[in-house]
C-alpha cells in the first residue's frame, strides 16, 4: 500500500480536512514532558493535537507549539488544534468563559475543532474540575442540546472552526441532529477492540460524522478519578491475537491497534511522552490489515469500556448507560 498523503486526513461534513493521526496528551501536564512530546510530535509530522480544558496542560502547551511557530518549523495553518468544553461550563456565559480561557492558554485566536467533552453538566464551584458534597459529584440538569446551541454560536463567533461532541451514544447523536442547526462534525470516543462499538461507528457514518478514537490501546493507566481504577481485563498490547496481527505484518503492536482504527477512516490520538513511540506510532500509513485481520481484532469485543464514570450513571444523561 502506498503511503498517500490523502490517506492521512479525513474531511469533516464542514469541509476541513483533520488528520487522523492526532496526538493525545490527557495527564501530560508538566511543561518538561510536553514540550518534549510536543517537539517529537512535530518533528514526527503530526499536526493534531487535542487537549481539554480539564487536563490543564494548555499554557504548557500554548508554549510549546508558540515555541515550534517562532522557530519557523511550522505555521498556524499547519496545526490542527482540538480542544473541549469541561462539564462544570455547560451555562451559556460560562462556555464562552471557557473556551476564551483555552485560547488564552493556547495563545491562539482560533480553536479547529471544539467538543462537548461529556454530556451531563456539573455544578461551577470555583475552579473545581470534579465539585463533590457528601462524596457525591453535583450535577446539574442543564440540556446537552442547549449547550450546542451556545456551541453554535462560539462557531459563529468565528473563534471555532468546527464544533463537535465526545462520549455522546447513538440516542443523544439523535436527538442533537433533530434540532442542530450545525451537525455535528466529530464525535470523540473510546474505541478500541474491547470496545469495538460498530452500531456507533456504522450510526455515525451514516451522517457523515466523524470520529476520533481515543484510548486506543486500552487502559495501560488509569486513574480513579476519571475512571474504575482497574486497567485492561488482559493488557491489550499484549493481547495474544493483537501480538499474532503485529507479528504478521512485522510491526508492532500499537501500530496495528492504530492501523485499525485510520484503515476505517476513524482519527486516532495516542498519547506517549516517549519519542521512539512517538515516531513509531506515525509508521501506520505504510501497510495494511485485511479482513482476516480485521475479523480477529473484532472478535476481541468484550463491551470492556476504561472511561465509564460510574458515579454519573444515575444521570439521565449519563451517555454510558
Amino acid at each position: 500500500m502506498e503511503d498517500r498523503e490523502a490517506e492521512r486526513t479525513i474531511r469533516l461534513n464542514d469541509g476541513a480536512q483533520m488528520p487522523l493521526l492526532g496526538l493525545g496528551t490527557w495527564k501530560t501536564t508538566t511543561a518538561e514532558m510536553l514540550q518534549g512530546a510536543v517537539e517529537a510530535a512535530i518533528a514526527a509530522g503530526y499536526r493534531h493535537i487535542d487537549t481539554a480544558h480539564s487536563y490543564r496542560n494548555e499554557v504548557e502547551l500554548g508554549r510549546a507549539i508558540k515555541a515550534k511557530m517562532s522557530q519557523g518549523i511550522i505555521n498556524r495553518k499547519d496545526m490542527f488544534i482540538v480542544s473541549k468544553l469541561w462539564c462544570t461550563h455547560h451555562a451559556p456565559a460560562d462556555a464562552q468563559q471557557c473556551l476564551n480561557q483555552s485560547l488564552r492558554d493556547l495563545q491562539l485566536e482560533q480553536l479547529d475543532l471544539y467538543l462537548i467533552h461529556f454530556p451531563v453538566g456539573l455544578k461551577k464551584v470555583g475552579d473545581e474540575l470534579f465539585p463533590m458534597k457528601d462524596g457525591k459529584l453535583l450535577t446539574t440538569d442543564i440540556d446537552y442540546v442547549d449547550v450546542w446551541r451556545e456551541m453554535e454560536s462560539l462557531q459563529a463567533s468565528g473563534r471555532v472552526k468546527s464544533i463537535g461532541v465526545s462520549n455522546f451514544n447513538i440516542s443523544q447523536l439523535e436527538r442533537l441532529l433533530s434540532v442542530a442547526k450545525v451537525p455535528p462534525a466529530v464525535n470523540q470516543v473510546e474505541l478500541h477492540p474491547y470496545l469495538v462499538q460498530s452500531d456507533l461507528i456504522q450510526f455515525c457514518k451514516d451522517r457523515n460524522i466523524a470520529l476520533t478514537a481515543y484510548s486506543p490501546f486500552g487502559s495501560p493507566g488509569r486513574t480513579q478519578e476519571y475512571h474504575r481504577g482497574e486497567t485492561d481485563p488482559e493488557k491489550l498490547l499484549e493481547d495474544p491475537v493483537v501480538k499474532s496481527v503485529a507479528a504478521k505484518h512485522k510491526r508492532s503492536p500499537a501500530q496495528v491497534l492504530l492501523r485499525y482504527h485510520v484503515q476505517q477512516g476513524i482519527a486516532v490520538i495516542p498519547k506517549s511522552v516517549n519519542p521512539h513511540h512517538i515516531l513509531e506510532n506515525t509508521r501506520i500509513f505504510d501497510f495494511s490489515l485485511d479482513e482476516e485481520d480485521f475479523k480477529a481484532l473484532r472478535g476481541l469485543n468484550r463491551g470492556w469500556k476504561a472511561c465509564v464514570l460510574d458515579s454519573l450513571k444515575s444521570h439521565p444523561y449519563y451517555p454510558f448507560a
